[in-house]
């Protein structure tokens, strides 16, 4: 052990991997579905590794925080700028709200219990689930004229204070949006959500297969045109129409004439005589009941052996942008193709009919390689599989951040800047939000982005708790118990007061209401538990704009914080 123990010392780089390793199956482990997760597992292990009087240098743990900053704002770029708009301004004013009030609980329950610096933003962290809390405020403690040995000592507290108060902003929240947050509305959410969709045209389930919720494949059947429909010649466009006029917008993606000449991609005007077999793409269940509307169902193997892409398409065009899954259902370019999904951010929005498109969405499609490149190129740009992130991209952006936080104005003897941490957060949201709009550029691989944010947070934390480790026992013991019931106040006031404030000012339907509340907060886990409970993702509706605002502007209390406290 004691050869084990020295290589750790005289190897730090190897203790932060074993530090990554055992936390992350702490993380892992559930006690009754509960658990810790990844970032609270490697800090306590990091404490424990600590012990042992690891010296690891500053720059490892400000690199990795650098890249897990920037990809956060690049991830949430489009959202936060998306906004500012008009439509966007109820749910930036709500976060906004929020998240002041997500500053103000943990400031006063700081002065009432004499918190100094160090304790107080750990309360802010842990209490709101923002791990990122801890990287800005230590540079902006850093940056503050006081002696080395108090910085050390509040920069030691941060994480103390952020593991005891964390587990009840995580669970807590969740248990509180999710089960509680309805009683307060005085509403059913699952039915509330229910009424939500009928209102908004209605989800689109298998009864509209152009717009699916959830798409398997197997919509594609060879049907054999014997119906007395079929007593004269219709066109492809014509059958089509018909199908579509009794409720089955319907398509022919393939067919082989009575002679057996298959035709790859069957034009509208192609002919379709009665004996002739056609490859239908969408909801056939109906017609396989009244096969007097075309004929019964084949088997044809061969008629059948043609490739489907599924594809995600970033929104970049301008033309799309607002347009409802109702109005993209009738476009031209559209046909063929069915709408699997549609992710916004970090959440997957519900397939409504009047859900509309916004810049920098990802919408997963599937059909034919051609009806699926064409309508790619009507909605912006396609994001084809790649392992290839674009480093000028990432480099340029974390040094302009970082100079754009390194820019100081002094109040007095209070040194004011974003500090660099701030300047990159600020960067990624800029340099996300232009990537929306010039999807050509800056490309970064969903892989890419959760690497950046998991491994560059996990490390960075990994660091915190090695160094903290020594003093972290002793931290425990001092302030312990009223750290925990003070992280239980300011988990929950602000989530109460949201609530409220989203019903009789912002009179929100109550699914957005909560799904806001969670957004604001960064809650993912708690938007989670809502949508369980609604069984429905009319909630992730309300969680996009508030996320990239709340994340955004807690984020930012870090330094705020130092400052008001100091």
């Amino acid at each position: 052990m004691d050869w084990i123990f020295n290589l750790l010392r005289n190897s730090p780089e190897l203790a932060i991997f074993l530090t990554l390793a055992l936390g992350a199956a702490l993380g892992q482990l559930k006690i009754k579905g509960f658990s810790l997760g990844t970032v609270t597992g490697v800090l306590l292990m990091g404490v424990l590794i600590g012990q042992l009087g690891i010296t690891i240098s500053p720059t490892v743990k400000t690199t990795f925080f650098l890249l897990f900053l920037f990809a956060v704002g690049y991830h949430v770029g489009p959202q936060f700028v998306r906004g500012l708009k008009k439509d966007g301004l109820p749910q930036i004013g709500f976060a906004a709200i929020i998240a002041v009030m997500c500053l103000l609980v943990p400031y006063v329950c700081a002065k009432i219990l004499h918190y100094d610096i160090g304790n107080a933003v750990g309360l802010l962290s842990g209490a709101n689930t923002i791990s990122a809390v801890i990287g800005v405020a230590t540079d902006t403690i850093n940056q503050l004229s006081i002696d080395a040995s108090l910085k050390q000592q509040y920069i030691n507290e941060i994480p103390v204070a952020y593991a005891v108060t964390y587990i009840f902003g995580t669970a807590g929240t969740a248990w509180f949006l999710s089960s509680v947050g309805p009683k307060i509305l005085g509403v059913d959410i699952a039915k509330a959500s229910k009424e939500y969709e009928d209102q908004h045209g209605g989800l689109i389930t298998n009864d509209d297969p152009t717009l699916q919720d959830a798409y398997d494949g197997t919509t594609f059947r060879v049907f054999e045109t014997t119906s007395s429909y079929f007593d004269s010649p219709r066109t492809v466009d014509q059958v089509e129409q018909m199908l579509a006029e009794v409720g089955w917008p319907i398509y022919i993606e393939r067919m082989r004439t009575a002679a057996g000449d298959i035709v790859q991609e069957p034009a509208g005007d192609q002919t379709v005589s009665k004996g002739d077999r056609i490859v239908l793409n969408g909801p056939v269940d109906e017609i396989l009941e009244d096969e007097s509307k075309l004929g019964p169902e084949v088997a044809d193997l061969e008629l059948l052996d043609f490739r489907v892409e599924v594809l995600s398409v970033m929104v970049a065009n301008k033309t799309m942008e607002g347009k409802t899954l109702g109005e993209v259902k009738t476009l031209k370019d559209r046909h063929g193709v069915v709408i699997r999904k549609i992710r916004r951010g970090n959440a997957e929005v519900p397939l409504l009919k009047d859900v509309d498109l916004q810049r920098g969405d990802i919408v997963e499609i599937e059909g034919r390689k051609g009806d699926v490149d064409r309508f790619a190129s009507h909605l912006g740009y396609a994001e084809r599989p790649t392992t290839v992130t674009d480093l000028l991209y990432v480099g340029l952006g974390i040094f302009l951040g970082g100079v754009l936080g390194s820019l100081t104005v002094r109040a007095g003897n209070i040194p004011l800047s974003l500090s660099a941490s701030g300047g990159v957060l600020i960067l990624g949201i800029v340099f996300g939000w232009l990537r929306s709009l010039r999807p050509t550029f800056g490309a970064m691989p969903e892989a890419s982005i959760w690497l950046m944010n998991n491994l560059g947070l996990n490390i960075f934390i990994a660091v915190v708790g090695i160094s903290a480790g020594p003093s972290f026992i002793a931290g425990l013991k001092a302030a312990g118990l009223s750290l925990f019931i003070a992280g239980i106040f300011c988990s929950i006031l602000p989530m109460l007061f949201g609530l409220l404030i989203g019903k009789y000012i912002f009179k929100f339907h109550p699914a957005i209401n909560l799904g806001a509340c969670a957004g604001a907060r960064t809650t993912t886990a708690a938007l989670g538990a809502i949508t369980e409970k609604a069984h429905s993702q009319v909630p992730a509706l309300s969680y996009t704009i508030t996320y990239a605002i709340g994340n955004t502007l807690l984020i930012i209390w870090g330094v705020v914080l130092v400052l008001l406290m100091s």
